[in-house]
Parts: structure tokens; sequence; C-alpha cells
């Protein structure tokens, strides 16, 4: 399979454009600095930049990060808002410091978060608006208005990346927490659940009024609702290892489950 060019990187190449590519930062600071950049960017960057980049560019480096830090500082923001059951997040400008999306914030901008939002169409909202919020802000940077605040020493929350053994759907939680999850996993890595031998991907589904057992699959006729520790889970969409996605009357047709 071959690597394709990202945006940036199809944008840079059509409008002739320095394009730098590098390995690592680490040893970038000298070369952005004999570009005499104005500023520095960074948008869903998963490391810290390097102490000697922050002060490279004439105006600083600024970044782009998808919460209302300092709530949901770290790598997973949007997946952890919806885990989480926010009903807001939005986008912050933060001027850059040393520490993890500690620096001072330029500019925050609020979006609500629907009940059918996932960790994609969130994205792609926040991107907009974060696109939007930034180029707003350095033009405030470049005319000298631009104030940078300090994060609140209060409400910081951390939003580390998503491990594999997290997107395992646990019955005994909630219905309520277990449709977040199918939320904030999808459209990657997408949620699982245990079917006997296989893993199936759960890719829709919702709460509903019903009791049992935690992981007992309740009789609905052609409907797939399971037993959660509250309520339960009706599994609208899943998909099979290495079937395609499909409705759970399809997956249930022929099929029966005790």
């Amino acid at each position: 399979m071959r690597a394709l060019a990202g945006p940036v990187k199809r944008y840079a190449l059509e409008r002739g454009l320095t394009l730098l590519q590098p390995a690592t930062l680490k040893d970038e600071a000298d070369r952005v600095r004999a570009a005499r950049a104005d500023a520095i960017v960074v948008a869903a960057y998963g490391l810290l930049l390097p102490p000697g980049l922050l002060d490279a560019a004439r105006l600083g480096a600024f970044n782009i990060h998808a919460s209302l830090l300092p709530r949901w500082r770290g790598a997973a923001p949007i997946q952890r808002a919806i885990l989480a059951g926010d009903r807001e997040t939005g986008i912050s400008i933060m001027r850059m410091d040393s520490g993890l999306d500690t620096g001072p914030v330029l500019a925050q901008h609020s979006l609500s978060i629907g009940a059918d939002d996932d960790s994609g169409t969130l994205h792609d909202k926040l991107a907009a608006l974060g696109a939007d919020a930034m180029v707003a802000a350095l033009a405030e940077i470049e005319a000298g208005r631009a104030r940078a605040l300090p994060q609140p020493a209060t409400g910081a929350t951390y939003a580390p990346k998503i491990q594999k053994s997290e997107t395992r759907l646990q019955w005994m939680r909630p219905a309520a927490e277990l449709e977040r999850a199918v939320r904030a996993f999808r459209p990657a890595p997408g949620a699982t659940a245990q079917l006997g031998d296989e893993v199936l991907k759960v890719w829709r589904a919702r709460v509903v009024d019903a009791e049992g057992a935690p992981g007992t699959v309740l009789d609905r006729g052609s409907r797939l609702v399971i037993a959660c520790g509250e309520s339960a889970l009706e599994i609208e969409e899943l998909q099979r290892p290495g079937g395609r996605r499909m409705s759970a009357s399809d997956f249930l047709r022929g099929r029966s489950l005790r």
C-alpha cells in the first residue's frame, strides 16, 4: 500500500511552497530561524516541540487544541469528551510552552456535542472551527492586539491516548456509558464486543429501557438487545471479523442467539 500525501503537503506542492518533512524536529530550530518564519502553528501533533523550536519563529509557536483548556489536555481530547458525556467542547488557541498543553490561551470557541456526534463528526466540526480561529488569532498577534491568559489552576484533566483494551464493551457498565463508547471509538478504532469465539465491531447502538443480567441477550425478535449494569444496549449496526458492516436484523437473520 502506497502512502498518500496529506492535504497540507498537497497544498504546498500545488503552490510551489517550500516543504520540509524531517524525521525528527530535534535539530530543526536553526532551519526555522534561517527561513525567517513568522510563526509556528501546530495541529494534531502528538509530541512536545523541542525547546529550541518554541522561540525559533518571530511571533512564537501556537497550537490548535481540540478542547476548552485546561479540560482534556493530551492526545485524545475529542474521544475523552464523548466518553465523559460532556455536552460541550471547543477549540483553544494556545501559545506553546514546555508543558503538555499548558501554555497561555489566546482564544477559545465552544461547540455543543450532539447526541449523534461521534469522534469523526466532532473532529470535522472542530477542525473547521479551529482553522478559522487560528487565522483570526494570527492576525491579532501580528497586529499586537492578542492577549494570552494563563490557564486556570483548577479544572485541568488529562486525555490520554486510547488503548485497545478500552474499546471492549463491558456489560457490567451502564448502557449510557457503552453507547458513548461506541460513538467515541467511531470511526476508529471501533468498539468491540465478544460473541462466542468472535470479536464483533459495534458501530451503532442506542440505550433502551430493559433489564436483565449484564451480558444477557434479551429476546426482542429481530433486534439485538444486550442487558447492561443499568438499562440495556440495542446494537443497531455491527461487523463480523473480515466482513462488512451490517444491520443487526441482517446479522440475526437465520441465527438464533441464546
